[in-house]
């Protein structure tokens, strides 16, 4: 969310942005009401002064034993104008408030003006995609052929968009979530939760799902509850309507989670195989930063992605987002993209983001300098450390053999008792 006072001050600015970002919302109507609301406080003010001198008058008058009907009844009016007045600002000051919400954040200044994802920036990649003696074959028809997946079972229990992993399948997943948590934990210094997967409506507020997105969200109607997109919902929250304690900052935080997405505004698109499920896993990173650290923090944030990569030697490419491509709620984002070439595309595993302090206006985070008694809005980030199953996509299609087995990448074969191949 966005500061009131920030946006009075760069109305320009903010008007500029919102054209790539938000060019539906009115933004004219935003100010309109704001001064709307700031001339029924400046009223309200007014006639609370003349209240606070008439009743000093009345005071005198009866001390003097003098007739202050005529002033007491005049103040009966003003009086009820001032109640009229409050009532009006308190809907006006809801009013805004819900406005404020449905306003992106505003691109950090290093971000590249662009309209959609076609003007992103590739800056930087690591290894070469693979190159193979035999045409490589897509994932789903590994998987399917190996019996590490099952698209029709999925479909029977749960629908369209579901995936369904069984036997070596099923240990591939449980290995990556054991394997990246462990790099995370161990070598990265992030501490470790296991986080509720419903969640309340302040909760997806606080990092920026509701209101906007609510569409795209599974909710549980009857408690109000919402199933998470991403564990960056739960961690974020840990600390809402907290202050923190300058030392303790930076915090590091990682978890394990299932992540729910209607995807509603996504129909018809890559409903093929896993690139785009409903339900899907991730092992979430999130940091609270002090402001002037948070861009160190991100890029980071960055390597600590990039790493589970390397380790299954992915050859992948990381993209810069230019600003109409941004999430709601970014400032500065990178994807970084793997190779499928079964698919002969790159598919995004994680999206590295710096929020700035906009989650943190919306989920009150703050945090106090040593000696200082004024508390600062975090800055907040989050990356995915990585999210599958694309992850797996990236797997069975680089680590495919012409036989249509699969090689397991070596960083996980301990987690799978020492298997090395996985063959029909």
């Amino acid at each position: 969310m966005l500061d009131l006072s920030f946006i009075r001050e760069n109305k320009e600015k903010i008007a500029e942005a919102l054209k790539i970002r938000a060019p539906k919302l009115d933004f004219g109507a935003i100010l309109k009401l704001d001064a709307e609301r700031r001339a029924a406080l400046q009223e309200v003010e007014a006639l609370r002064s003349e209240r606070n001198k008439a009743n000093d008058r009345i005071s005198l008058l009866l001390k003097e034993k003098k007739d202050a009907k005529p002033e007491i009844e005049s103040m009966k009016f003003v009086s009820q104008k001032i109640k009229d007045l409050e009532l009006k600002g308190e809907k006006l000051d809801l009013e805004v408030r819900e406005t404020l919400l449905v306003i992106p954040n505003l691109p950090h200044a290093s971000v590249k003006p662009g309209a959609d994802g076609s003007q992103n920036t590739e800056v930087s990649s690591w290894g070469k995609p693979k190159k193979f003696d035999f045409k490589p074959k897509e994932h789903t028809e590994i998987g399917q052929a190996l019996g590490l997946l099952d698209f029709a079972r999925a479909a029977k229990i749960s629908g369209s968009g579901f995936a369904l992993f069984r036997g070596a399948g099923a240990g591939l997943v449980r290995a990556l979530v054991q394997w990246m948590l462990d790099v995370h934990t161990r070598e990265h210094g992030y501490t470790e939760f296991w986080t509720p997967s419903l969640v309340n409506r302040q909760t997806m507020t606080g990092t920026g799902q509701l209101p906007k997105f609510e569409e795209d969200m599974y909710r549980l109607k009857d408690d109000d509850l919402f199933l998470i997109p991403t564990a960056e919902v739960p961690l974020t929250n840990l600390h809402r309507d907290e202050v923190l304690a300058e030392e303790d900052l930076p915090l590091k935080y990682t978890a394990y989670t299932p992540c729910f997405r209607r995807e509603a505004g996504s129909y018809g698109k890559d409903t093929k195989g896993l690139v785009r499920v409903h339900q899907f896993d991730k092992v979430e990173l999130v940091k609270f930063t002090r402001p002037e650290d948070s861009y160190k923090e991100h890029e980071t944030l960055l390597k600590d992605a990039e790493k589970i990569l390397e380790c299954l030697d992915l050859p992948y490419r990381v993209m810069q987002l230019c600003s109409g491509d941004l999430g709601f709620a970014a400032a500065k984002c990178y994807d970084i993209e793997v190779s499928a070439p079964g698919l002969g595309r790159w598919l995004e595993v994680s999206s590295v983001s710096n929020f700035e302090d906009f989650q943190a206006r919306r989920a009150n985070i703050r945090f106090k300098r040593k000696g200082s008694a004024k508390s600062e809005f975090v800055h907040t980030l989050n990356g995915s450390g990585l999210a599958f199953p694309r992850l797996l996509v990236a797997i069975f299609e680089n680590y495919q053999n012409a036989d249509g087995s699969v090689r397991v990448p070596e960083p996980l074969r301990s987690y799978l008792g020492g298997l090395t191949v996985i063959k029909k």
